[in-house]
């Protein structure tokens, strides 16, 4: 589908040029758009044209439109009735500029289908609607700024606006006129989808249309003349109009369009007071030429306009054009017709007029573009100068008339024009006669004087003005007795001086000497008003109102004191907003201002005006001396407080209100009236952009909590009065919450706690409903946006609702950002995180919303902070971009492209785009692979070449790399270099695919070192090419190792390595005179880190399998690595040798046979590793957690490599030293985090964390972190040091065991800190394996530090199932992994300590049966390799402790018969799941799914299979499965083996119960019942004969099966298992059968014995062991006859069990014979 072509610009995107937003910003460019885009400007809403046949003709000609771009191009046509022609060009600018899908989601179908295309209609339609009014706002645009000296394109607009003086303003009347006449569109006219919605929508418009058209007209007639035949031709227009009120389709108008309507009328009214010309008028009077004024020679207009206005009156409209009409006939023929001009002018003042204008002049100013109000100021400037220099006073509506002339001179300009003019002319008149009322009535002459306030010279005339006044006037009912009078009484004379204010002693006043004269003005019995003669100073008078207001604040005078005293506020606030210097002279007033702060707010009924007067001044003056109003203020009570310290952040115990609180409550919120809560929000603003001390600033804290808790979460519930005050009040709260980030640094001095604590507005807005608020601002979404603008009846407004809207967007944005940024590093996800990152359904998380706004075109910034937004969650929230925009993915992406192409796009969206994408490049890989958008081509020989997608952004930015597009104003030096770094990151993320097409792209090298070269430093860009060209470079060649084969035999990896490391060396030599360039030595030694780290996994092609060049490498990163971690306190050096050291480490683990044979020649790797270790441990601890866990896991993987060795190691000593003080630290720290998580009821930190760069405050746990890896460190160490030579001695230095053992007790109770118990669980298990290291564990009181605590690591439910009894893996690190590790170094310790140990080993056999036994019994129903694991642990415990029956059966007797009868069961159990191998696939494959190897299976789930492939992938499925069963079988045969060797010690010995006669059978139990039936799965079947015989069975099956070559594939175990894996499971069953077989003999015995038993059973045994066991017998004979192993007896078992001396006993030496003849004694002897 075609796209708008370049010369199709829209008229948005021309308004756009045109405000200065894009990138053409040169004058020369913006005159080249205006002279191309001239003629539609012209013609204005003319350009479009109605639908006809012609143009449609044309359209079906096109050859290079599509079809069904043509069809709904016609369809669009009759939509809006718009020309065929530019019907198709509106879609395709729509289609590149608003459409929100997708390209490929814009198929035929979709404009075909009726349903599937309406709403692409109904959008196209406001796209439309929208284009005629930007064209009209390019129009208003040029007419408001040609003029303007301080535009930078001024004279371009000028050019502009002479070229279309000619006709503009006839083309845009008639085209008003064609508006307001028009019929609204039916279904009939423009088809069915023109609905009452879509109807009401085109009025909307037009009334849109109409006030814009209307606006340029006025702003056309502001700057050239009106003729007279015009202005008759507008009067008549506007009256059949009826100033908008009488519109052809007005039952068509709603409430919401009443302001349209209204605006309609105002400016209607102002057109035609403006073509009168009064301001000329005015003059020509003045200079008595009123023969030059145009109409004075239009006799004839005159006459039919008289006629004309006689019949207006009946709209409010009327009265500016009645006025101005009284003016121009009374100054131009004041005798013709004066009975005219009387009616005319009583008809005007009946309209009120002068309130009108008031109205008006508010209206204009709050909705309109600032242009067009303070034009219209101008214009009724003029007008009420000449009114009332034409005419008196009195016939006048005076308070009106100064509401009017306030609005009329806060004009910029109008101030200084004011002053400039004589007193008795124009508006001066009226400053006469308020200052003859003052002070009587001080509210006129101070309103006026304020609005006179515009700049400093301003300041200085009020100033002066009211500090020298000549008049006092004052009223009295009655006349006063202390006056002589003349007998006119118009002449006072005072006999006595007088206070004029009833004051205290010493208190400032005002005193009116002896002798003064007074003219009394009004006299008679109503009263008398005399203005006296007497010389004062207001300001004076001010401080005395003042001083009186806080005398009566408590009566029931306060409220006409207070109407006296809000005037002198707003001046004094007016006067030190303006200019700050008079502040000094006006002291007395604004230090009183807290006394009545004070006072005011504690009234019953609190005048909320006076007070918000009160605290705007204040906030002028703290943002001077914040300090001192501070001081001042926070006594008042009116600011919110503390009544007790506070301790927490996140609890606000003790806050109080105060009483700007309570008004807030109780007065202001029921209003819905807010002018308290906007001061109040202005003022803790500057106070805390004042940058106050740290004690000023904890009084602060309550004022910003109240903000944050009670305002900013429900400040939209409130209720308003005044439509905009909520927004304005949620901007100022934004405002105020964006200068709060580093507010209260020092909070965590004054809560004294020790660590970093994040600052208050942070954390409040992260983790309370403030920061739900803020997602919610952020959540209004693009459309929301575009709706509130296209509500506005203003122009291009910069206050209207929807720019206030999009500032407190911007500045949520903002704040989150900063948020984000400035949070300190948790586990914990706080709410707000949780907020921004949660998915949604159907697109509704903010994600989507934040990416949407891409869409926004009216003001740039606001996609570029969402951008920004976006890319630092990409950064830092675990999520995916891309799943969370769902289905709105590839739409966005197109719209991201959209914006990125274009030429004329703001550079600074661009830029963030591209910083956007290179994050993404890391973090979100799905989001970079979909702007990749990489198309998949089969190459030669079945591989994969790429190929760029139509939607790639690698299109955009080789473009922007390009050298040809270099200097070019769509492509800065910036944009290139946010170009580079995305490129960069591409590598640097390794992302093959997108490098692989690059580098095929012809002058990509050439450009990208053009580039490269040009963005900066030099040597930065000799890195950049060294990291980007050299390697890449490389990859790409065709002949690959024949070019790394040159590189490696010109031994250039040796010469790279000595530099890299000569490098690093004279960096840390010259760190005394600082480091020039090491940022480009980090970024040298990075690349040569990837490099390497490379050569380690792709060694062949690298041409790197020297061992003799890898030992080079391998000891030039060692002595790198050595350099610079050994210099002292150097930050630099210790992040540099923090990068080798990770290369050293990578290398080690990757290189273990290079190293080898380091080792076995060189042994003396060690030392520098143990002085690095010893300088990273007295470095800075909080640079080097890091580092120290890097040294620690070489150190480990040295050693282990040396074991292999066993060589001797010099540095054991030292290196025990340093390990176990390291250790000894990091546990005590640990048991204080532990314990201050635990008070602080913390949740568990995240165990998979890896962030190691943590406060040394608060200690973690984590796989990888310095704890864990010392202790692992430690007992490589133990383990090396066998003798314990070494070891006994550090730790009788340092007392490390029991730190240990005291944090594990710890860890175990609280349940936290898994992988600091598990690894020191494996070092005490180190120790335990030798006499002294077993004793000194003991010693130490492992007992009691396990015995109990290990209770809280499992639990246990109420059905007696255990929850620990999972599927999970038992390689990841939990605790039933700990249950197993503290049972091993029971077994451990009991194994050797023996009798020294066993008091111990019940204690904790006594605690724990209950798990034991569960244990024990959960193999039946849980098959898990974590499961099985802990059953083989248990076992193998209760074998050693097996060894001491009786003193078991002395302390535990009941436990030990619950153990038998247990272990019976189990062996039970085991040998019916070894003998049903069906069932136990079956079991694993029901339970345990995770059982199977995971690895292979994906393979069988790609849409697109050979049969071959499925074939193999089947096998390999079928492969893993085995293994899987085979791990299991594994692991019940050493259950089973383990089950019957302990069931050895508890049955009699076979010689004993063979030979001796007289051998108490009560010692033993009978274990299995007489019964010779197949084990049963069921636990109520009791285990019996038939149990051990089938063990046999399934043994000797297991051997047989081993020995079977002929067998398929997938079902032969040798085909699935190694040679020595099969080795060891031989001997392994053959163990298992001779343990089964002196069990049963023994028990058969002891049967036979039993005088309890039946003589029949007795027979009965004898008949059926003959016959079982000479079938066994005969089996095993051919068996052994084959070649059998030998078994395990100890070497499988970790076990030291005395067998007795039976002939099975010798086997091992003589082949299995003797156990064959014990067998057939056995035989021989029951056969008797």
């Amino acid at each position: 589908l075609a796209v708008a072509s370049s010369l199709n610009v829209s008229c948005r995107e021309l308004w756009t040029i045109l405000m200065g937003r894009s990138a053409l910003r040169e004058t020369t460019q913006i005159g080249a758009e205006l002279d191309r885009h001239w003629d539609r400007l012209h013609q204005g809403l003319s350009y479009y044209k109605p639908p006809s046949s012609t143009s449609a003709g044309k359209v079906k000609e096109k050859k290079d439109v599509a079809q069904p771009l043509k069809d709904f191009g016609l369809r669009i046509s009759k939509l809006l009735g718009l020309d065929e022609q530019q019907s198709v060009q509106l879609l395709q600018c729509y289609l590149q500029e608003d459409y929100r899908g997708t390209r490929d989601s814009l198929k035929v179908p979709l404009l075909i289908d009726e349903r599937q295309s309406q709403a692409l209609l109904f959008k196209i339609a406001d796209y439309y609607y929208e284009e005629r009014i930007c064209l009209l706002r390019c129009v208003l645009l040029l007419l408001t700024y040609f003029q303007d000296e301080r535009h930078p394109y001024r004279a371009e607009y000028c050019n502009c606006v002479n070229k279309l003086e000619k006709d503009l303003v006839s083309n845009y009347q008639s085209q008003f006129e064609n508006l307001f006449r028009a019929e609204a569109p039916t279904w009939e006219t423009h088809g069915n989808l023109m609905t009452e919605r879509q109807v009401s929508r085109w009025f909307l418009q037009c009334l849109r249309e109409q006030s814009l058209l209307l606006e340029i007209i006025f702003l056309y007639y502001a700057y050239f003349e009106m003729s007279p035949s015009d202005l008759l031709s507008f009067t008549k227009m506007f009256k059949e109009q009826g100033f908008g009120l009488r519109q052809t389709n007005r039952h068509l108008v709603d409430k919401s369009m009443d302001e349209l309507v209204e605006r309609i009328g105002y400016l209607s009214s102002l057109i035609l007071v403006e073509g009168m010309d009064i301001d000329f008028l005015h003059k020509c009077a003045l200079e008595d030429c009123t023969e030059q004024h145009q109409f004075s020679s239009a006799r004839d207009v005159i006459k039919e306009m008289d006629q004309l206005l006689l019949t207006f009156g009946d709209i409010p409209h009327h009265g500016p054009v009645l006025l101005a009409w009284v003016l121009l006939r009374h100054t131009l023929r004041p005798d013709e017709s004066s009975p005219v001009i009387r009616r005319i002018g009583n008809t005007a003042l009946q309209l009120e007029v002068f309130k009108y204008l008031s109205t008006m002049l508010k209206g204009l100013g709050v909705s309109g573009n600032n242009c067009t109000a303070s034009t219209a100021k101008m214009c009724i400037y003029g007008l009420l100068s000449f009114v009332i220099a034409s005419f008196e006073e009195e016939s006048l509506q005076c308070s009106h008339l100064i509401d009017a002339a306030c609005e009329v001179l806060s004009a910029p300009n109008l101030a200084e024009v004011f002053w400039e003019m004589k007193p008795n002319m124009g508006l001066g008149m009226i400053l006469d006669s308020a200052v003859g009322m003052f002070p009587h009535k001080i509210g006129p002459l101070l309103q006026l004087l304020t609005a006179l306030l515009s700049n400093k010279s301003t300041v200085k005339k009020v100033y002066n003005f009211l500090d020298k006044m000549f008049f006092y006037t004052q009223v009295y009912k009655h006349k006063p007795n202390d006056i002589i009078s003349k007998d006119d009484e118009t002449l006072w004379r005072r006999q006595t001086p007088k206070l004029l204010y009833p004051l205290g002693k010493g208190q400032t006043n005002l005193w009116m000497p002896q002798g003064v004269l007074g003219q009394v003005m009004i006299g008679g019995d109503q009263g008398y008003v005399v203005r006296w003669d007497y010389s004062y100073s207001s300001w004076t008078l001010f401080t005395c109102e003042v001083e009186m207001l806080l005398h009566v604040v408590s009566t029931a005078d306060v409220i006409a004191h207070c109407a006296r005293v809000k005037p002198i506020l707003d001046l004094v606030h007016k006067i030190i907003s303006t200019d700050w210097t008079v502040s000094d002279c006006l002291l007395p007033l604004t230090s009183r201002i807290y006394m009545l702060l004070q006072r005011l707010t504690s009234v019953i009924n609190p005048p909320v005006d006076v007070i918000a007067s009160c605290v705007n001044c204040l906030s002028v003056l703290a943002a001077r001396m914040p300090g001192k109003v501070w001081s001042s203020l926070h006594h008042t009570g009116f600011l919110p407080f503390a009544s007790n310290p506070l301790t927490s952040i996140t609890h606000a115990e003790g806050m109080k209100a105060g009483n700007y609180g309570n008004l807030l409550v109780q007065i202001e919120q029921p209003r819905g009236e807010y002018a308290v809560t906007i001061a109040f929000l202005r003022l803790i603003t500057t106070l805390v952009k004042g940058q106050l001390g740290s004690t000023q600033n904890k009084g602060l804290i309550p004022c910003v909590l109240l903000v944050l808790k009670e305002m900013l979460p429900t400040y939209h519930k409130w209720r308003y009065n005044t439509y905009g005050v909520r927004e304005r009040i949620g901007k100022d709260i934004f405002i105020m919450v964006g200068e709060s980030y580093i507010f209260l640094s020092d909070w965590g001095q004054m809560s004294r706690k020790p660590e970093k604590t994040p600052s208050l507005c942070i954390y409040s807005l992260a983790n309370t409903e403030a920061g739900q608020a803020v997602v919610n601002i952020m959540g209004v979404g693009v459309d929301t946006i575009d709706v509130v603008l296209a509500a506005q009846p203003s122009s291009c407004g910069s206050e209207g609702p929807g720019q206030i809207l999009i500032q407190t967007v911007k500045l949520a944005f903002s704040v989150t950002n900063n948020v984000i940024r400035l949070k300190p590093p948790s586990d914990v996800v706080s709410p707000l995180e949780q907020a921004l990152t949660q998915h949604g359904g159907h697109g509704n998380n903010l994600i989507v919303v934040l990416a949407k706004y891409i869409y926004h075109k009216h003001d740039p910034a606001l996609p570029r902070l969402a951008i920004q937004l976006l890319k630092r969650l990409a950064t830092v929230a675990p999520m995916s971009v891309y799943a969370c925009l769902g289905s709105d993915a590839a739409a966005i992406r197109d719209a991201f492209l959209t914006r990125l192409q274009s030429k004329t796009e703001d550079m600074r969206i661009k830029v963030m785009i591209l910083e956007f994408l290179t994050v993404a490049v890391e973090t979100q890989p799905g989001l970079i692979e979909l702007f990749l958008n990489l198309d998949v081509k089969d190459g030669s020989e079945g591989s994969k070449e790429f190929l760029l997608g139509e939607w790639s952004c690698l299109h955009v930015v080789l473009d922007l790399i390009d050298s040809k597009q270099q200097g070019k104003y769509w492509c800065p030096p910036l944009l290139q270099r946010a170009a580079l770094a995305f490129l960069l990151a591409l590598w640097q993320d390794r992302r093959d695919s997108a490098i692989s097409v690059l580098r095929t792209k012809d002058q990509f090298w050439e450009n990208l070192m053009t580039s490269t070269m040009l963005s900066g430093n030099f040597r930065i860009a000799c890195v950049h090419i060294y990291c980007f060209y050299f390697i890449i470079q490389i990859f790409g060649k065709q002949s690959l190792k024949d070019g790394l084969q040159r590189f490696s035999n010109a031994r250039r990896y040796e010469y790279w390595s000595q530099y890299v490391k000569s490098l690093v060396c004279h960096v840390t030599e010259m760190e005394d005179e600082g480091i020039c360039y090491f940022p480009e030595t980090q970024m040298l030694i990075s690349a040569w880190r990837m490099l390497l780290i490379l050569s380690t996994s792709h060694s062949d092609v690298m041409q790197l399998t020297d061992n003799s060049t890898k030992l080079k490498l391998f000891m030039d990163v060692l002595d790198g690595t050595k350099a610079a971690l050994t210099t002292p306190m150097s930050v630099p050096c210790l992040r540099l040798g923090s990068m080798t050291a990770t290369l050293l480490l990578i290398l080690l683990k990757q290189w273990r046979r290079c190293v080898f044979l380091v080792v076995a020649t060189a042994p003396d790797i060690l030392s520098p590793l143990s002085l690095i270790l010893e300088s990273v441990l007295q470095a800075d601890q909080h640079l080097m957690e890091r580092t120290k866990a890097k040294i620690f896991s070489t150190l480990i993987s040295v050693l282990q490599i040396q074991g292999l060795n066993s060589g001797d190691i010099s540095q054991l000593p030292q290196l025990l030293l340093s390990v176990c003080e390291t250790v000894k630290d990091e546990a005590l720290a640990l048991i204080d985090s532990t314990r201050h998580m635990s008070h602080m009821g913390d949740a568990a930190e995240d165990e998979d964390s890896m962030e190691t760069d943590s406060p040394r405050g608060l200690q973690k746990d984590q796989r990888d972190g310095v704890c864990v890896l010392a202790l692992h460190l430690a007992k490589e160490l133990c383990r090396t040091d066998e003798d314990g030579e070494h070891w006994v001695s550090v730790m009788r230095k340092i007392p490390v065991l029991p730190s240990v053992l005291s944090a594990v007790e710890l860890s175990l109770r609280s349940k936290h800190n898994v992988y600091f118990t598990e690894a020191a669980l494996h070092l005490l298990l180190t120790l335990a394996r030798t006499p002294q290291g077993a004793a000194a564990v003991a010693g130490a009181g492992v007992t009691q530090t396990i015995c109990l605590p290990l209770l809280s690591v499992y639990e246990v439910s109420s059905n007696g199932a255990s929850q620990s009894f999972s599927r999970k893996s038992q390689d990841s690190a939990c605790w039933p992994g700990v249950y197993r590790l503290c049972m091993s170094l029971m077994e451990s310790l009991l194994k050797t300590l023996r009798y020294n140990f066993i008091n111990e080993a019940l204690d904790f056999v006594g605690v724990h049966q209950e798990r034991i036994l569960q244990c024990l019994n959960a193999v039946r129903t849980v098959q898990s390799l974590a499961c099985l694991d802990e059953a083989d642990h248990t076992v193998g415990f209760l074998l050693q402790l097996s060894s001491f029956c009786k003193e078991w059966q002395f302390h535990l007797p009941k436990l030990l018969h619950d153990i038998q009868v247990n272990l019976c069961y189990l062996c039970q159990t085991c040998t019916y799941l070894l003998h049903s191998k069906k069932m136990l696939h079956h079991y694993l494959q029901a339970k345990n799914g995770e059982a199977m190897p995971p690895g292979p299976l994906p393979r069988t789930q790609r849409p697109t299979q050979t049969p071959t492939k499925e074939a193999a992938c089947g096998g390999e499925r079928e492969e893993a499965e085995q293994k899987a069963l085979l791990a299991v079988q594994c692991s019940l045969l050493k259950i089973l083996s383990k089950t019957l060797a302990a069931l050895q010690h508890f049955t009699p010995d076979c010689c004993q119960i063979l030979l001796d006669q007289c051998m108490d059978l009560a010692e033993y139990r009978t274990l299995f019942v007489l019964s010779f039936t197949t084990p049963a799965f069921d636990p109520d079947v009791a285990p019996s004969f038939g149990t051990l015989l089938a063990t046999i069975n399934v043994a000797l099956s297991m051997l047989s099966e081993m020995e079977k070559k002929k067998e398929p594939v997938s079902l032969s175990i040798a085909s699935i298992a190694s040679s020595d894996e099969i080795q060891a499971l031989k001997s392994l069953l053959m163990f298992t059968m001779e343990n089964c077989f002196y069990v049963l003999i023994s028990q058969a015995v002891r049967c036979l014995k039993d005088p309890s038993i039946l003589p029949r059973d007795k027979q009965r045994l004898k008949q059926e062991l003959s016959s079982e066991l000479s079938t066994l017998l005969s089996s095993l004979s051919r068996h052994f006859r084959r070649g059998s192993p030998s078994s395990p007896a100890t070497g499988i078992l970790h076990s030291t069990q005395s067998k007795p001396p039976t002939p099975g006993s010798k086997a091992r030496d003589e082949g299995q014979e003797p156990f064959i003849q014990l067998v057939q004694a056995f035989v021989r002897l029951v056969q008797r």
